[in-house]
């Protein structure tokens, strides 16, 4: 399907699937090896995983397993958040590629601007600095890009007018009825990749009516829509399941949205979340 095997390209020319599976909430061990391990079966060739997720080693298992070669997939991690010294950041940074058992990641995030026991708090100095030490995997080719989420244009500016090399990618909380629109614009202008976490707004959406019409229109589910939708804004879904059948729904979404629809789904506001 091509929606798993198309590529965005990167501002540094690498080339990233258009379509990625989440991980975030799936359980270290059995849920999470055969979550992916389904995945893979399914065609995704791109995981995302965090440290903070716990499920690093799981994962690795499913893709050393599942026989396909390391460098067909995309392998996206990140530095939690609450890291903000870099003598820490590269224990942990070691810690995952321990875990993952490969030498170089696809992607590398900085998981938060700040702790998520003090969101919002001002941690744009530390930031730089685990920045740099970011710059230097870089250019080490242990990370082929590196990026951030959960950033704001705040944060973005604080960080690309006192680091070398602008982000990759801003992964963020991205779905019908909360796009964004300052910190996706921001990102386009500076050529960042915008990832969109919740698809489905943790499943808020499911229930809209609107969604509901649209998809029954276009002979889709609420799901694929919804996940349709970023598709047709070129920013990355990231949609997250254990269940196999969801896995290869979520997965189908090679059609397009008309301009009636997607206006229409532009002024949805009650998302449930």
């Amino acid at each position: 399907m091509p929606a798993l095997t198309d590529t965005f390209v990167l501002s540094n020319g690498v080339h990233i699937q258009k379509l990625g599976f989440g991980t975030w909430q799936i359980p270290d061990g059995p849920d999470a090896y055969n979550a992916t391990r389904t995945a893979l079966d399914v065609g995704y060739r791109h995981i995302d995983t965090a440290r903070a997720y716990g499920n690093e080693a799981s994962i690795a298992r499913a893709i050393r397993d599942s026989g396909i070669p390391r460098d067909d997939i995309f392998i996206t991690t990140k530095l939690p958040a609450e890291i903000k010294d870099v003598s820490r950041a590269r224990e942990v940074h070691a810690q995952t590629m321990a875990a993952l058992d490969t030498d170089h990641l696809d992607l590398y995030l900085i998981h938060a601007p700040w702790p998520w026991t003090s969101i919002g708090s001002d941690h744009k100095a530390e930031n730089i600095e685990i920045w740099k030490f970011f710059e230097e995997l870089y250019d080490a080719g242990t990370a082929r890009s590196i990026g951030v989420s959960n950033f704001d244009v705040d944060d973005l500016e604080s960080l690309t007018a006192a680091t070398d090399v602008v982000p990759h990618v801003n992964q963020i909380r991205w779905f019908i009825g909360n796009t964004q629109g300052p910190t996706t614009a921001w990102c386009k202008e500076h050529e960042i990749l915008v990832e969109g976490y919740s698809p489905l707004a943790t499943g808020g959406l499911l229930d809209n009516a609107e969604i509901k019409r649209i998809a029954d229109k276009v002979g889709k589910t609420v799901a694929q829509v919804a996940i349709r939708y970023l598709l047709e804004y070129d920013v990355l879904p990231l949609p997250k399941s254990t269940t196999p059948s969801r896995i290869e729904e979520n997965a189908a979404v090679d059609f397009e949205l008309s301009a009636e629809d997607i206006a229409a789904l532009d002024a949805i506001t009650d998302t449930g979340r």
